[in-house]
């Protein structure tokens, strides 16, 4: 039986929240974490100070903005990336 791979193509590319430095006010940027991650706070902290790390993936890109922008609020350092295309073997 032979794979079929099919790609999907749509208007809105996802998006990656990337935190790449929680500055100095970490427990503020533990608690916007939190609250978009929906993680417990000692899970947040975690994530929050092992950077660089992806806090959402495979979000819309107005969510992703709004995340960032929250993120930035709190005194991080975040930004958004593109998710690369999926390699699809060649027919």
């Amino acid at each position: 039986m032979a794979d079929e791979y099919f790609l999907l193509v749509c208007d809105d590319v996802p998006h990656d929240v990337v935190l790449s430095d929680p500055g100095v006010r970490v427990m503020d940027v533990v608690q916007v974490v939190r609250r978009l991650t929906g993680l417990s706070l000692w899970r947040s902290k975690v994530l929050a100070t092992r950077v660089p790390a992806v806090l959402l993936a495979g979000v819309p890109e107005e969510d992703a903005a709004a995340a960032v922008s929250a993120l930035r609020d709190a005194g991080a350092r975040a930004e958004t990336r593109e998710r690369p295309e999926p390699d699809l073997p060649e027919r």
